[in-house]
């Protein structure tokens, strides 16, 4: 949530982002939440004024009570009585505000950051690096959802008969290919200094709202209703919000955790072949790299968390890009995103898998997450996150990528995870 100071400090500017980033009525709405906090801050000063003068009063009467004048400090006390009713008229009003600034608070993106290309749609996003050659495939080569049935490794139908579409079943070596790539990852971030973290993988409201997936404004998370409790769609949830509420010591940071979930996405309005097999799912593996850190030094961290992520995909040696989003495509909450994508062969296209990200306050606002600085004052840290990796299209890619006569050879960083150097 954008911070209320910042728009009043800085309102032509933050406008100016936000239409950067497509959000509609942008002029309109940030010139609401300003008057508003004028309307607030002048009524606050009367009531201020009229509280000086009830103080006052209240030493005048006591002194006329002391003295007998009781007719005088009765007509002073009528004035008392005003005063009071309208300092009362002001505290309502006072409420009615915070609540109103608070719900159009709610409906505003964070700012991009000046990186950040113009656009409105994907295809506008800005390619910044590329790495990896991409592997020709003969024509009898398969697309992931037929190789995975060839070798009985992974049975979407059987998820669909259980559960329903979108939650397949991993088997065999299916299975442990899942667990050695979460292992392997896992393994990496630590090396990275990362400190692994296993939370729950559902969570309450609060949780959404500091970490911006609530109010939903997609319809994409689960909702449990009876409890009142959301199945995460992101191990970025919880893992962040063990922060809310905090105040850490500015020696404490960087704060850098990461951990594997199921996440769990409805997915609402997803159809057609580029969301068949694993390209699209309700639920599905991730490991997630989150840091907290002094603001200072968050757009080096970034750089940081892009470094650790491209170094994975060297390792499983598949070909990547990464983008920088457009305006119009990045996340509620993000104000620099980069995204990888691998390149599926038998495909033919680009597959995002990690999404890395600087939110800067934005969460850290919504949580009251901070640090006391040396200086004794309280800041807000900013958060970033990032996808370390998400499992299912990587598996697409190295099931399609490698594929031969013999079988599917898998990178030989994975081969001491695994067991098998094959899928066959």
């Amino acid at each position: 949530m954008l911070q209320l100071q910042t728009i009043r400090n800085n309102k032509d500017e933050v406008i100016a982002k936000l239409t950067k980033k497509n959000f509609k009525n942008a002029e309109a709405v940030i010139n609401s939440v300003v008057e508003l906090d004028e309307e607030r801050r002048t009524k606050k000063t009367e009531l201020e004024g009229l509280l000086a003068e009830g103080n006052t009063l209240a030493k005048q009467i006591g002194e006329l009570i002391r003295n007998g004048k009781k007719e005088e400090a009765d007509s002073l006390k009528t004035r008392s009585t005003e005063i009071k009713e309208k300092s009362k008229q002001f505290e309502e009003r006072f409420n009615q505000i915070d609540e109103e600034v608070l719900q159009l608070l709610l409906t505003i993106p964070n700012t991009p950051h000046e990186s950040v290309p113009a656009g409105k749609t994907p295809e506008e996003n800005e390619e910044v690096f590329s790495e990896g050659v991409i592997p020709k495939l003969d024509e009898s080569a398969l697309p992931h959802w037929e190789l995975t049935s060839k070798y009985d490794i992974i049975d979407f139908e059987l998820g669909n008969k259980i559960t329903g579409a979108g939650f397949p079943v991993y088997k065999g070596k299916g299975a442990r290919l899942q667990r050695a790539l979460i292992n392997f990852f896992l393994d990496e971030a630590l090396k990275a200094g990362y400190y692994e973290i296993m939370p729950p993988n559902v969570v309450n409201a609060d949780s959404g709202f500091g970490t911006g997936q609530l109010p939903d404004k997609e319809g994409q998370m689960y909702h449990v209703t009876v409890d009142d409790l959301y199945l995460i769609p992101t191990a970025e949830v919880p893992i962040t919000n063990l922060y809310r509420e905090v105040i850490l010591k500015e020696e404490e940071l960087p704060v850098k955790n990461a951990g594997y979930t199921p996440c769990f996405r409805r997915e609402a309005g997803s159809y057609g072949a580029h969301v068949r097999g694993l390209n699209r799912l309700h639920q599905f593996d991730k490991v997630e790299i989150v840091q907290l850190v002094h603001p200072d030094n968050s757009y080096r961290v970034l750089d940081e968390m892009v470094e650790h992520v491209k170094g994975l995909l060297r390792k499983l040696e598949l070909p990547y890009r990464i983008l920088r989003l457009c305006g119009g495509d990045m996340s509620f909450a993000s104000a620099l995103t980069y995204d990888f994508e691998v390149f599926s062969a038998a495909q033919q296209r680009w597959l995002e898998v990690s999404s890395t990200s600087n939110f800067e306050t934005f969460q850290a606002n919504r949580m009251k997450c901070r640090f006391k600085g040396k200086d004794g004052k309280n800041q807000l840290v900013h958060t970033l996150n990032g996808s370390a990796l998400a499992l299912p299209r990587i598996v697409a890619a190295l099931l399609e990528n490698n594929q031969t006569p013999e079988g599917i050879r898998l990178p030989e960083v994975l081969h001491a995870y695994t067991g098998f150097k094959m899928i066959n």
